[in-house]
């Protein structure tokens, strides 16, 4: 029986557990497992049988996880690990070697452009960023030593959404896999793989888990790449020397990105979620849907309200009709343009100071996706490592503010922001 979402969200990868009849998926809080006898210990190791080893590697709690978010994105399987930012170098780490480079959107969080142009420079990759907007940039960036293109569903921090259906048919034609980053919209608003991508990575920290208790990520395998076509991919399609030759993409087939993350990337990289952090991610998501409806609507009340202020000079909310993007809310997030957004203040860079620090419901974080409404000033801290020029081209100007609407009272969020902008202006 094909099962809806908000079906899926509860129960997707779950069973009451076999030893106690416990109905929530409980916390497996173990390092190892005894194996059955010698001969069950070699077929693990040797990838022959599926199971748990070391919870570096497995963990029944955290497998829970990734079979729940595989199934709500429509993949074949997937790994979870520590943040989002490991689950962007777990996605690359099949893919990439020295001298090889990835093309990147100038419209990513700050974190990840520092990532991405600063700290994979040791591992000898490069990143080149384009305005993934523009598709003969993108495709004029890509050469023989690209392997893989990357952008945001919902691009954090200023909402803008990624043409997907575009950037997977260019991807396609070159034959390299499309990563798309579903932190900001989650897979009950947008499901990439349906659109073409790849790969799909989160940070669960944020929407996912709802909360803001712990951070996580994932990397979710659509099972459609044909890793073994082009040759370019010998980590996946090749002999591994450290399993006797297998070779993951002729042994495992669609899941052959999901058990190399597990075998090659958390054995070796060992960015492991820990299960406790699982559990609470399970626990958000069972209400996923609910949440994302809330956000989205007052995410909608709160940019019109916004936009039609004397103090406010622009909102970049995709669901408002001024937005230039508003015509792909309905092709790529139908359900709702999400809960994040930025807004310019007439004021500049001193007003958004002022802002911030005047607010009283908002939260002053460096988060975002929580139940709670948050704000900050990028270009001060997230954004604050780029260029006013890359500042600008990932949204984050100067005289910017980044809002995530929570699922408060849209009234008493309007009425935070106002009395809030009279201080700042004051």
């Amino acid at each position: 029986m094909a099962y809806g979402f908000d079906t899926l969200q509860i129960h997707a990868g779950a069973r009451p557990d076999p030893a106690t009849g416990a109905r929530q998926t409980p916390i497996y809080q173990t390092t190892a497992y005894v194996f059955r006898d010698a001969e069950h210990a070699a077929a693990l190791f040797n990838l022959q049988e599926v199971g748990y080893i070391y919870s570096r590697l497995t963990n029944p709690t955290v497998a829970v996880l990734q079979e729940r978010v595989a199934t709500l994105e429509g993949g074949a399987g997937a790994v979870c690990c520590s943040s989002g930012h490991a689950a962007q170098i777990m996605a690359l780490f099949p893919l990439m070697g020295p001298g090889l480079n990835v093309v990147v959107s100038t419209r990513l969080y700050g974190g990840s452009i520092t990532q991405f142009s600063q700290t994979i420079k040791r591992f000898g990759w490069e990143a080149r960023f384009v305005d993934i907007d523009d598709l003969d940039a993108v495709e004029a960036a890509i050469d023989d030593n690209t392997r893989a293109v990357f952008c945001e569903s919902i691009a954090n921090p200023g909402g803008h959404i990624a043409d997907l259906d575009a950037l997977a048919k260019l991807a396609d034609k070159v034959g390299l896999p499309l990563i798309v980053d579903n932190t900001s919209a989650t897979p009950y608003l947008c499901r990439p793989i349906e659109h073409g991508a790849t790969l799909v990575v989160h940070s669960m920290t944020k929407f996912l888990t709802g909360n803001g208790t712990v951070t996580g990520g994932v990397v979710v395998d659509s099972g459609k790449f044909d890793w073994s076509a082009s040759g370019k991919f010998p980590s996946l399609s090749e002999p591994e020397p450290a399993y006797h030759g297998l070779k993951f993409h002729e042994t495992f087939g669609p899941l052959a990105f999901t058990f190399h993350g597990i075998a090659i990337g958390l054995r070796d990289l060992g960015m492991t979620l820990n299960p406790q952090a699982a559990h609470y991610t399970l626990m958000g998501i069972e209400t996923l849907s609910l949440r994302m409806e809330r956000h989205c609507e007052n995410a909608m009340k709160v940019a019109q309200w916004l936009e039609n202020d004397d103090r406010i000079e622009s909102v970049t909310y995709a669901g408002l009709p001024s937005s230039p993007y508003h015509d792909r809310v309905q092709r790529i997030c139908p359900r709702g343009a999400g809960g994040l957004f930025t807004v310019a203040l007439k004021g500049g860079y001193d007003a958004c100071v002022k802002l911030v620090d005047s607010l009283d419901l908002f939260s002053h974080v460096a988060n975002l996706g929580d139940t709670r409404s948050l704000i900050i000033h990028s270009a001060s801290t997230t954004h604050r490592q780029l260029s006013e020029e890359q500042q600008i081209a990932a949204g984050a100007s100067p005289n910017v503010v980044r809002i995530s609407i929570g699922i408060e009272n849209a009234e008493d969020i309007i009425a935070d922001l106002d009395q809030g902008l009279a201080r700042a202006a004051g």
